[in-house]
């Protein structure tokens, strides 16, 4: 289990493939673990238990940016500069070839620009402007521009040309210029569908612990700046993701679909559609869920109160954020102690005991005997997702296993542990997200 669940703790890298490349209509990006010997990454010296720890650990601090109760005025609120997937495109014209972290809690894309003030090292080519036939600044007063928030944008009045700011938790920062510019995505076969007009930030002022194998981030979020959004009635604002349970040294492959087929329409001989709503709120970035009650075997927990400031029986919508980018599952810590004392009642064959590591809350440990675990139900409103044992608990030794959900005081999060072996679809015009239980390494997840 430990091997299988590396696929989802660190970066990915997309390849893309389209059905078509005169009017697209349908993507699928196939994903590649950072660990594997696929990746450009790849470091054969890390052990899984290091590679495990490591994504645990930037779980945890990922999911610390989710919380918007506090802002400073540089501070965008912004999931870190760090993400899970690396996305390969081009931009301007002639095209310049852009690998950037493709990340589902953040909207605006940004790449490093030339003429820099401050660029940190990059393996890449970074874009120039000067040199591209198709770049464009916004103006300070287009639509564009006011999308941005108060904090994150300003304004070179004497040029007119509008401007980004962001500052991440992890003291990262980019600022520059906001843009239009031509941007393409390439398949593995050569063809690439070009994008005019899309919305960008040119960071010309960039710094703190970026990777130098990125040279910026593609933001998927749901705010209107977000590429998802801007390409809109061309992907049928749809798409989806299905996380393989296979190993990296298994070559097992991850897919991203986006488009008119992303999501199924019907049942599939793993199990039928399950839907539920997306809740508005702000921040528009982030995918919001309502979770009514989580079952430890015929033991049905009520997931009431939150951590905005109330204590309610009932429960509040948006309650949860599903996030591909997050390892990890982190439930209100209020309704954890019930949750964790009935999974703790229902192992059998083993004892608790504590993470060596001090980073996950429920392990149990064998000795010779067969650890049995709990059926983990997520109830959330209108689906019943019925979670393996490889979506709730992660292998940690020969003998130990630990719960991949733990307690927070902040911002519940959804994370992909949770969502291995499903299709999960976001229809961002009826305002859904889709589960249908699959195995992911059949195909590509359709």
């Amino acid at each position: 289990m430990a091997n299988s669940v590396l696929l989802f703790s660190v970066f990915f890298f997309l390849s893309m493939t389209l059905s078509s490349s005169t009017n697209p209509k349908h993507f699928t990006a196939k994903l590649i673990h950072r660990d594997s010997p696929q990746s450009p990454l790849y470091n054969p010296q890390t052990t899984v238990t290091d590679r495990l720890n490591e994504a645990f650990l930037r779980s945890i601090s990922r999911s610390h940016r989710f919380n918007h109760q506090t802002k400073t005025d540089l501070q965008s609120g912004l999931i870190g500069a760090g993400g899970e997937f690396f996305m390969s495109i081009t931009i301007g014209t002639p095209p310049t070839n852009v690998l950037a972290i493709a990340d589902t809690g953040s909207d605006l894309t940004w790449v490093q620009c030339k003429p820099c003030q401050q660029c940190y090292k990059e393996s890449g080519p970074i874009f120039d402007k000067n040199k591209s036939s198709t770049y464009k600044n916004e103006p300070c007063d287009s639509r564009h521009c006011d999308a941005l928030s108060t904090n994150e944008r300003g304004c070179d009045e004497s040029q007119n040309v509008c401007k980004y700011r962001y500052s991440y938790g992890d003291q990262s920062f980019t600022k520059g210029d906001v843009a239009t510019e031509t941007i393409s995505i390439g398949s593995a076969s050569g063809s690439h569908v070009s994008f005019p007009g899309t919305v960008f930030g040119c960071g010309y002022n960039n710094g703190g612990t970026f990777d130098e194998t990125g040279s910026g981030i593609i933001g998927l979020g749901g705010g209107e700046l977000s590429l998802v959004s801007q390409l809109g009635s061309s992907i049928s604002k749809r798409f989806s993701y299905c996380l393989s349970h296979k190993s990296s040294t298994m070559n097992g492959t991850s897919v991203i679909n986006l488009g008119t087929n992303s999501i199924p329409s019907g049942a599939s001989k793993y199990s039928n559609v399950l839907s539920t709503p997306l809740v508005d709120k702000e921040p528009q970035t982030y995918y919001y869920l309502t979770l009514e009650a989580i079952s430890v075997g015929k033991t049905k927990i009520p997931y009431t109160g939150s951590n905005e400031g109330t204590s309610s029986a009932t429960t509040t919508k948006g309650n949860i954020i599903i996030d591909s980018g997050t390892t990890l599952t982190l439930l209100d810590s209020g309704f954890y102690d019930r949750f964790g004392a009935a999974v703790e009642e229902s192992v059998t064959g083993a004892k608790r005991v504590s993470d060596p590591q001090g980073l996950l809350s429920h392990c149990f440990k064998s000795g010779n005997a067969e650890i049995g675990l709990p059926e983990i139900t997520m109830h959330f409103a209108g689906a019943d997702v019925r979670l393996s044992p490889l979506n709730a608990f992660v292998k940690v030794s020969e003998d130990m296993v630990c719960m991949s959900m733990i307690p927070t005081n902040e911002v519940s999060i959804y994370g992909n542990f949770a969502q291995i072996d499903f299709l999960v679809g976001y229809d961002l015009d009826r305002r859904s997200v889709s589960f249908q239980r699959m195995d992911c390494s059949d195909g590509l997840g359709l």
